[in-house]
């Protein structure tokens, strides 16, 4: 028999091999065995016996027996993203150190994908979901509800579930506050040298706009309605309204607040099909951090969203019993110009990389 054929162990055959009680393998196998007062040697010979005879823990099975699949979701957006990548990666890290496994979809931002994805997800007996920028986190809730399964929101808030967002009105304060002061080193600043693009009618989008409006009203007495352009949250739509503006203009603004970065990878498209005067002498700040973009030839300012901090607090709602219904917000930070922090990357282990260099 071949090693792709061989039947792997079961509890029972590992109980036949040691001589030693199913129950009692059971619990060293689940890690309650020191809550049993059973010996370290035992625990020791029966990990090492399933490790050499390629013990793998039954997930449905357990499920069948307790009522828990040990399976947690993380529905996304979508992937392809440095914010929502950073969370799916900390919440796998957060899931696997409780013992359970995590299962992370996205449904780009699409509502009817969404509800058929967590519909599918509950018919794989997933134990507890956290939903991350859903386009419809109230039908989804309805979806998870009807199946009783525990949910909260993550990034965009609902009005039927907890949630756990951004405070996106302080961060758009801090960056609008940072844009205006940086481009009056240039000179004074008049209300329309400063534009916001990109975002869609959402909670986050209207959060941004809203300090936007209210920093620029402040710092330069008004904020006319020519200078919010939400351009949703594509790339080619970003792309487009730069071009329409430079059309109409001759030049960019002095300065723009970019409403994600997926919106500034619009803006890199625009800047590519243009000479490097298009925007010698502009000031962008984004609501969103990428180490990269940080150093790009103009000053650009960012906002880092805890992607971490969300996920903790989510997990932790996750396991409190009957949650109240409210939005909790998580502190962004300001990122200034030419600056690389530290990510969740930092964490990966590599046995293999060379320490020193001779």
């Amino acid at each position: 028999m071949t090693d792709k054929t061989k039947k792997k162990a079961t509890i029972y055959d590992l109980s036949v091999i040691s001589g030693i009680s199913p129950s009692t393998v059971s619990a060293v196998l689940n890690g309650t065995w020191r809550k049993r007062r059973i010996k370290e040697a035992t625990a020791e010979l029966i990990q090492k016996l399933a490790e050499e005879h390629g013990y793998s823990a039954n997930l449905q099975a357990r499920g069948l027996r307790s009522s828990r699949s040990g399976l947690v979701g993380l529905l996304l957006p979508v992937h392809d993203n440095r914010y929502f990548s950073s969370m799916a990666q900390y919440f796998e890290a957060q899931v696997r150190s409780t013992g359970q496994c995590p299962i992370v979809v996205s449904a780009c931002r699409d509502p009817d994908e969404e509800h058929q994805i967590v519909e599918s997800l509950i018919s794989y007996s997933i134990d507890e979901l956290l939903i991350a920028g859903a386009t419809d986190p109230d039908g989804v809730h309805d979806i998870c509800e009807r199946a009783g399964l525990k949910h909260v929101n993550i990034d965009l808030p609902g009005s039927k579930a907890p949630s756990v967002v951004t405070d996106n009105y302080e961060g758009g304060r801090l960056l609008t506050q940072a844009l205006i002061e940086r481009m009056r080193e240039q000179g004074p600043v008049a209300p329309d040298e400063l534009h916001l693009f990109g975002g869609r009618d959402d909670h986050a989008s209207r959060e941004r706009i809203r300090a936007f409006r209210d920093v620029k009203r402040a710092m330069l007495g008004g904020d006319p309605d020519s200078c919010i352009q939400p351009t949703g949250y594509s790339p080619g739509n970003t792309a487009h309204a730069f071009e329409a503006f430079h059309a109409r203009h001759g030049r960019l603004p002095r300065g723009f607040f970019v409403n994600s970065s997926i919106n500034l990878e619009g803006l890199m498209r625009f800047l590519a099909q243009h000479p490097q005067e298009a925007f010698a002498d502009i000031v962008v700040g984004c609501f969103d951090y990428d180490p990269f973009a940080s150093f790009l030839p103009f000053p650009l300012f960012m906002i880092r969203q805890d992607a971490e901090a969300m996920i903790t607090k989510g997990l932790s709602i996750l396991s409190t019993t009957r949650p109240p219904i409210m939005t909790h917000l998580v502190a962004p930070t300001l990122v200034p110009p030419r600056t690389a922090l530290i990510g969740p990357l930092d964490a990966l282990k590599d046995p293999d990389a060379v320490h020193s260099v001779l």
